[in-house]
């Protein structure tokens, strides 16, 4: 295992791929350890999902009786449309919120040199990851059972995550290492991420959003990857590919500017714990 010490983008591949191993074996701990010791174990990784849809298609399609659309609109539909952007917000929220205390909680890692300190948000995003995949998993089964076969456009999901995963993954080396200098910031994250939930176009869609504060979203890092996911996923569109692409090289930016922070902030996280 070799710790990287530079902050060129290469090094960021150069370090996952050199402790590919330890980051799987650490992965399967941290998915397995959430669950140790309950009767039904990683089950519950599906009741959950299950548990939340089913509250959300009561809800809003029996009790609010919300539609997404006028016309060809299901009773579903709504609860549809909503679990599919809370899927891509809870991945963020489960990293974001968990970034500040990953060393902190391992502060035994950070006494071993040799230990790559860098791949501990990584192992935390892979999890969110396995996780929000289940959450697909069950969303898919629902989709079936409620209204057919999914879109072919459901193949292109991997690409839809892969800016998403860089997104969280920066958020994990970038809150992980203030953390570890500045304890508050996790009280901070806690209230701005609750706030983003309900900034995001995840209970309505955006064309709900004023003409003239539309622009705003353009601030969200979650609100392309919640539209996208929506297309791809439910209305079978595929998404417009310069705004995937632009959005590909900012969460690219992103994650490497939490890197160099991390990689600059790592020497002093001895001294600090």
């Amino acid at each position: 295992m070799k710790s990287v010490n530079s902050v060129v983008p290469t090094s960021i591949a150069s370090s996952l791929w050199g402790n590919r191993k330890l980051i799987l074996n650490l992965t399967k701990r941290e998915i397995t350890g959430r669950y140790k010791g309950s009767y039904f174990g990683i089950l519950w990784s599906f009741f959950n999902p299950i548990f939340m849809l089913v509250v959300y298609t009561f809800v809003f399609s029996f009790i609010f009786n919300a539609r997404w659309s006028v016309e060809n609109a299901s009773k579903s539909e709504f609860a549809l449309v909503l679990f599919n952007g809370l899927i891509i917000f809870n991945l963020f929220a489960e990293c974001a919120n968990k970034s500040p205390s990953i060393i902190l909680s391992n502060v035994n890692y950070v006494k071993k040199v040799i230990f790559p300190l860098e791949i501990l948000p990584v192992v935390n995003s892979l999890s969110a990851v396995f996780h929000a995949m289940i959450s697909i998993v069950v969303w898919v089964l629902f989709y079936i059972i409620e209204v057919g076969i999914p879109h072919v456009t459901i193949l292109l999901l991997p690409l839809l995550l892969l800016p998403v995963f860089l997104l969280i993954t920066g958020v994990g080396w970038l809150f992980s290492a203030v953390g570890v200098f500045l304890r508050d910031i996790g009280q901070i994250i806690t209230i701005l991420v609750t706030a983003l939930m309900f900034l995001s176009p995840i209970f309505y869609p955006i064309t709900a959003i004023p003409e003239k504060y539309r622009p705003l979203l353009n601030i969200n890092p979650l609100a392309p990857a919640i539209s996208q996911a929506r297309e791809i996923m439910y209305w079978g569109t595929i998404p417009s590919i310069s705004e995937y692409l632009i959005y590909l090289v900012s969460c690219s930016l992103f994650a490497w500017l939490g890197f160099v922070v991390f990689q600059k902030s790592r020497k002093g996280f001895a001294d600090v714990l």
